[in-house]
């Protein structure tokens, strides 16, 4: 294992730490803000661990798969660990273990939270909190491909251990290229939000921190109804901009390179938007009742659908007191997710796909046993190594969930409150049902229970395996 590098990249990531800081910071003084002094201790304190580690360059620049795994665990944990000091030193939040789980909570674009009362938070402090999402949106590693002068085609292994997905491709052939493409897209669908936030009505300091929460799709809001009190007007930006930010990036960049029929092609595209059509309209009808006419009902459940189905987790209304019916929809969504290479969390629509056409292949392999089939998507055969990977994620992922969920229930909370708090942290959601639903908070779990969503909350972003591989003995002992 090449270790130089890992410590290289990592005290290049504490310079992005400091660089980051710097927009809470100018936040905290224009409403001079108190707090801000956080953000200025914790950037000089970055600063100076990382001017003394660059002084150590790695003379072998070559890392391989496992090397990139453990890279972007350690830089997500670093970067957390970090992130939540100014949470911490500024007195808002009670314990540094609170501070914690709200930073990975909004790196990982989760959007499950501990407070109480947003609202009373100080600006600086919000404006972080949903920043956080912004910067985890797209991923951290991705971002410093595209600006650090990493040489050769290792750096592959670095997006494909960031990257969601069950398979990571490049755009154009050099991979700080790609980075540099999707960074420019991610930005450019975020300045658009902002824009359109604020010809809505909304200032440009709400336009801003709302827009980070909806391009990382994370759902951190500045009232403690969340969505709920703006007008339908803005609450159907926030539907338009999850929706866009739950599509592969990939759509996005063919659709600037005048390749509409490639983008629009995509079954997992179709799929996406199918699902969301279909679970929209069975919730509506459903809810029907409750609304004092159907737009209101379809809108309603159009934005929470959406909502959960990209893992943003921004609520309208509590949607705890909905039949039994369109709950148990929510809880679906809130597993399945959004599409590959999107900031949305998730199962991922791509995997789904993949594993129903495996079990079709499978009952016709048994009808027909001398018959061949293979699995294809989008006019391409889908690659064994692929398909092989879904299943293993698949275990993985299950044996992960069923551990968590039965340590979580330790805390003695009802059975919805446990398995939706696992599923909405693991999943990338936020808000799950019952005492952690769109009104409620996690607040009231035990330290060991943070911890565990915690994890979760970082193995569902990285997708398993690069937090795997952190904890497996061969990482651990040199060897």
């Amino acid at each position: 294992m090449n270790y130089s590098v890992i410590r290289y990249i990592l005290f290049r990531v504490l310079e992005f730490a400091a660089l980051f800081m710097i927009l809470p910071l100018l936040v905290g003084i224009i409403y001079k803000e108190s707090s801000a002094f956080c953000f200025l201790y914790v950037m000089i304190g970055c600063l100076a661990v990382s001017l003394i580690g660059r002084r150590f360059k790695p003379k072998n620049q070559v890392f391989y798969a496992k090397e990139g795994f453990v890279t972007v665990s350690l830089s997500w944990i670093i970067l957390s660990l970090v992130g939540a000091l100014p949470f911490y030193l500024s007195g808002e939040f009670p314990t540094y273990t609170d501070a914690l789980f709200e930073t990975i909570s909004g790196l990982t674009t989760t959007g499950a939270t501990i407070l109480t009362d947003v609202e009373g938070l100080s600006r600086c402090i919000q404006f972080w909190r949903c920043f956080t999402h912004w910067i985890g949106g797209m991923g951290v590693l991705v971002l410093i491909l595209a600006v650090l002068p990493l040489s050769g085609s290792y750096n592959m292994h670095l997006m494909r251990a960031e990257s969601p997905g069950p398979s990571v491709g490049k755009l154009v052939p050099k991979i700080k290229n790609t980075a540099m493409i999707l960074y420019g897209i991610y930005l450019a669908i975020t300045l658009i939000e902002i824009v359109s936030l604020m010809i809505a009505g909304l200032s440009l300091y709400e336009a801003s921190t709302l827009s980070f929460s909806t391009t990382g799709t994370g759902g951190f809001g500045l009232l403690n109804s969340s969505i709920g009190s703006y007008s339908t007007a803005v609450q159907t930006i926030f539907i338009i901009f999850m929706m866009l930010c739950g599509i592969n990036f990939q759509v996005f960049y063919l659709l600037l390179v005048k390749k509409a029929k490639e983008a629009l092609g995509s079954e997992e595209l179709r799929y996406y938007l199918g699902i969301i059509l279909a679970a929209s309209v069975l919730i509506a009808f459903n809810v029907r009742g409750s609304f004092a006419n159907g737009f209101q009902a379809f809108h309603h459940s159009l934005f929470q659908v959406v909502s959960i189905m990209t893992t943003t987790g921004f609520a309208t209304l509590d949607y705890n007191v909905w039949p039994e019916f369109s709950k148990a929809i929510l809880f679906i969504l809130t597993l399945l997710g959004a599409c590959a290479g999107s900031t949305g969390g998730g199962f991922k629509v791509s995997r789904l796909i993949v594993l129903l056409r495996s079990v079709k292949n499978e009952i016709f392999s048994v009808v027909h046993p001398r018959s061949i089939k293979k699995i294809h998507m989008d006019g391409h055969i889908v690659e064994e190594g692929v398909i092989k990977s879904i299943q293993v994620y698949t275990m993985i992922y299950a044996l992960i969930f069923l551990g968590s969920f039965v340590l979580v229930s330790l805390n003695e909370f009802d059975f919805v409150t446990n398995i939706t708090a696992v599923a909405t942290t693991f999943n990338n959601v936020g808000p799950g049902l019952n005492m952690v639903g769109p009104a409620g908070n996690y607040s009231a779990f035990s330290g060991l229970s943070k911890y565990i969503l915690m994890f979760d909350m970082l193995a569902g972003r990285l997708e398993l395996i690069p937090m795997l591989v952190l904890f497996s003995p061969s990482t651990i002992f040199r060897r």
